[in-house]
């Protein structure tokens, strides 16, 4: 628990870095309270994909990229040690969050060119649920950069966190079309 903390502390000093450097944005409500994602645009340059509602994403694409606030999140996860309600707390902080994601795309400047949205991670229990498909990254360099690089949200978040566990995840792409997103999501269909 120790180190789970100290490393914590550390990434919380690295992470205005992190944002900075990334280019990244907060969404938020009105009444300020911010997402616990991050977001971006940007130019799609993996394999050709066909998502289920026929939205064809291709090279060179705009997509909003999500970036989970891991800090935030794992903030929160560290006081509990139960898997369960570790999912339960990201799965609910995500659906909270997925109206904002959709009302950024709407008021976005350049949203009639944004096809949709993605991101990448190992943590990807229940994703479907949230409207999200999963494909695999077909790079295999950038599949181990991408492992290395979420290898300590993994080890945080997760409670069975032996080298043999760790080892097993594999970072999938998270897309979902900018319609799918909005006719799930759109503040005006959480109303009803």
């Amino acid at each position: 628990m120790l180190i789970r903390l100290s490393i914590l502390s550390v990434w919380h000093l690295i992470d205005p870095l992190y944002y900075w450097f990334t280019r990244l944005q907060y969404i938020e409500a009105s009444n300020k309270k911010k997402a616990v994602f991050r977001v971006r645009l940007t130019k799609y340059k993996g394999r050709d994909i066909i998502l289920s509602d026929g939205t064809s994403i291709a090279k060179n694409d705009v997509l909003v990229k999500v970036h989970l606030h891991n800090v935030r999140l794992l903030s929160e996860l560290m006081k509990t040690e139960n898997s369960l309600t570790k999912g339960k707390i990201i799965i609910k902080q995500v659906l909270e969050s997925m109206p904002l994601l959709a009302d950024y795309i709407t008021s976005h400047p350049k949203e009639q060119n944004i096809k949709g949205v993605i991101g990448i991670t190992m943590i990807n229990k229940g994703v479907k649920r949230l409207g999200f498909e999963t494909f695999e990254p077909a790079n295999s360099l950038y599949k181990t950069v991408k492992w290395l690089t979420q290898l300590p949200i993994l080890f945080l978040s997760s409670s069975n966190s032996s080298l043999t566990n760790l080892s097993k995840q594999r970072p999938i792409y998270l897309l979902m079309s900018k319609e799918q997103l909005i006719d799930r999501y759109s503040p005006e269909k959480q109303v009803r």
